[in-house]
This record gives C-alpha cells, sequence and structure tokens, in this order.
C-alpha cells in the first residue's frame, strides 16, 4: 500500500520512483525524482497540482485493523475533502455506527474481532449506506460473498487511489 501510494503522489507531481536492493538481508534503496519546477497541466487544461474536490462531502467510517494503512487513508481522504471517523475492529465500528450516521463505510473484511461482513450487514439495518470493501480477498468468490453481505464496490488492497476515488464520487453524485 505504501508503494502504491507514494507512486501515486509521484505520478501527479510528474516524478518517479526507483527501487533497488543486493538481495536479502540487504535492504532496499528506493529513489525519488521531482522537477524542482513545473507548470504541468492535463488535457483538460487544468493545473495538476490543484486539489481536485469531491462532488459533496461524504461522512466516511473507516474500517481497517492495520494501523499504518488505516492513518494513511484517513489523512487521504481527509485531504480528498471528506469527513473520517476510524474504528480498528469490528466492535468499535458498531459502537461508533450507534452514535453517528455515515454515508459510506469503508471497511477491510478481515478484523481481529470478526469480518467486515459482520460490519457491513449491521451497517446497512441501522442506515442507508454504501459499503466499499478493501481487502486483500479479491477471487470471483470473495467478490460475490462481498455483495451478498451488503458491500456495493469492492477495492483490493494495494488500492488503486484512483479507483478510490471514482467510487466515493460515484457514491457523491
Amino acid at each position: 500500500l505504501g508503494l502504491a501510494i507514494s507512486k501515486h503522489l509521484l505520478d501527479l507531481h510528474g516524478g518517479a520512483i526507483e527501487a533497488y536492493s543486493r538481495g536479502r538481508s540487504h535492504g532496499s534503496t528506493f529513489k525519488l525524482t521531482l522537477d524542482a519546477v513545473t507548470k504541468r497541466t492535463e488535457k483538460s487544461g487544468v493545473d495538476s497540482q490543484t486539489p481536485r474536490k469531491p462532488a459533496k462531502s461524504l461522512r466516511i467510517l473507516l474500517v481497517e485493523d492495520h494501523s499504518d494503512t488505516r492513518q494513511t487513508l484517513s489523512r487521504l481522504l481527509t485531504h480528498f475533502g471528506h469527513q473520517i471517523s476510524v474504528a480498528d475492529n469490528t466492535q468499535s465500528a458498531l459502537k461508533i455506527m450507534g452514535s453517528q450516521e455515515f454515508d459510506v463505510v469503508l471497511s477491510d473484511i478481515g478484523l481481529p474481532d470478526g469480518s467486515g461482513y459482520e460490519v457491513i450487514s449491521q451497517a446497512k439495518r441501522k442506515q442507508p449506506v454504501k459499503a466499499v470493501a478493501i481487502t486483500g480477498f479479491g477471487t470471483d468468490e470473495d467478490i460475490r460473498r462481498g455483495k451478498a453481505a451488503g458491500f456495493d464496490f469492492h477495492l483490493v488492497k494495494p488500492i488503486d487511489l484512483h479507483e478510490l476515488r471514482n467510487v466515493l464520487d460515484q457514491v457523491a453524485v
């Protein structure tokens, strides 16, 4: 996930990333290259450095047990202009949903005290909410099971940030 996010950010700034390792037990070296001065514009003529605002700000519950992933996604979603609440397990997610309303629940499926399937089935019973699976499980059977549990979208880790943003833009309409 870290490399995917780094590559996405570097792509936005016209940069590049390279990785090198001499092999096992020698560590890795990452080289980031950025232009010191750039005036890139996309085909639409919009300055690529201008942050794109979402169609509307969404209230998002992020349920993710891996702390680095949770923190990174939370910051990124906040940067996208959304209001974020976070939970690191099933019980805390259910408690938060009992006291707040959300437009979207982004949930990992494998959680330490249950599963994202439980979180989403409970969320859908309590309020009309869109559900997005963010998971390492990506087989056709996993996607089918997610749909059956109530997930509206299924994103496989490492998450493509453009795809995540497109999903959230669809929800925001």
